[in-house]
């Protein structure tokens, strides 16, 4: 019997040996959650495969769930983390999850020549390759584009029902919001805001208030819309189509009495290894990758066009280069982030 049964024991042990194997095969070498646009990261993710030989499981956000979710998730899965690294399209949910305590500290050798201002302090997160806000124009609905300066105009009510906003819920437009509450005051922050919120309930609002910031440039490139808020890399996305659209960076002209100009917001990517990332060396090699002058450079003559902020990393002509950027803290707009978004909610899921 003993015997018998010894054949019988091989092939059934045999078989989840096996199985075990084949899982362990298809195991990547690194997780990175991703918040930027997959139709720019996706090529980069697959050049560091094929430079290192690591595989990398890249998980991306939703447009319309850009940052928040992925964000939670890392919050989530605290208990058994799957993520190694956090690439973030933007800087304030970042700064949030270092003040959770869910980012390690690691310094870079690639960081080099990065200004401290896209720095953490304590090298939780660095930042890279940012884009601006800017106002996406259609030129064959705009007669005088030089008309438009900045912020205040989008409640202009001669331009009422042919302007948009993406609602800022998520991703860069939630990260403006949360800046525009240090840089003009809480007052004319909330002033700002629950005017375009209020107005969005009306059967025609003076303000579209569409689902994302690639929304807003399809209204606009389309001709549906006059113009719009969006982002330095989905305005280049319409102006690579030869859309009949310009980009204005809002705001660089002085203000009243002499008044230093209030700027557009500079919104770095950040990228961060997890506190208790599985694969943490593959982790570092992925941030050290990144970081490089090089992938910035690629970056920059990329479709999604990303500003360097390292002068010295080459850029062609339409990437923004000579701006007055918004004074912000990065690390206040992370700290605050929270408590924003909860008025946000209210004002815009409820007008």
């Amino acid at each position: 019997m003993h015997r018998t049964l010894r054949p019988t024991l091989r092939a059934l042990l045999g078989l989840p040996i096996g199985l075990l194997g084949l899982c362990a095969c298809s195991q990547p070498d690194l997780i990175v959650y991703v918040s930027l646009d997959q139709e720019f990261s996706q090529e980069l993710i697959q050049e560091f495969e094929k430079e290192t030989g690591l595989s990398v499981r890249a998980e991306y956000d939703t447009e319309a769930n850009k940052t928040v979710g992925l964000v939670q998730r890392i919050i989530e899965e605290a208990k058994v983390p799957r993520c190694d690294v956090y690439w973030n399209n933007e800087v304030a949910q970042t700064v949030r999850l270092a003040n959770l305590g869910f980012l390690a500290p690691y310094t870079s050798p690639s960081a080099e020549g990065i200004p401290d201002q896209f720095r953490d302090p304590d090298g939780r997160w660095t930042g890279f390759a940012a884009r601006a806000r800017c106002l996406i124009v259609n030129t064959e609905l705009v007669a005088e584009p030089g008309s438009i300066h900045g912020m205040w105009d989008l409640l202009d009510p001669s331009w009422a029902g042919r302007v948009a906003f993406a609602r800022p819920l998520t991703g860069t437009t939630l990260t403006h919001a949360c800046a525009l509450f240090d840089a003009i005051g809480e007052e004319a922050a909330l002033r700002y805001l629950t005017t375009i919120a209020e107005g969005s309930a009306l059967d025609s609002p003076p303000v579209h208030v569409a689902q994302s910031n690639g929304r807003t440039r399809q209204l606009v490139e389309s001709g549906q819309l006059a113009w719009a808020w969006t982002d330095t890399d989905d305005f280049n996305v319409a102006r690579l189509k030869g859309a009949p659209v310009m980009r204005i960076l809002p705001d660089q002209e002085p203000g009243p009495e002499g008044q230093p100009p209030l700027g557009t917001l500079l919104i770095p990517n950040t990228i961060a290894i997890l506190k208790d990332a599985p694969h943490r060396s593959a982790a570092e090699r992925f941030v050290d990758w990144v970081l490089s002058e090089e992938v910035e450079e690629r970056m920059a003559f990329s479709r999604s066009a990303q500003i360097p902020v390292r002068a010295s990393v080459p850029r062609p002509p339409h990437v923004a280069s000579d701006l007055v950027a918004m004074r912000v803290s990065y690390a206040a707009l992370g700290a605050q982030i929270a408590d924003r978004t909860r008025t946000l909610k209210e004002l815009f899921l409820n007008p």
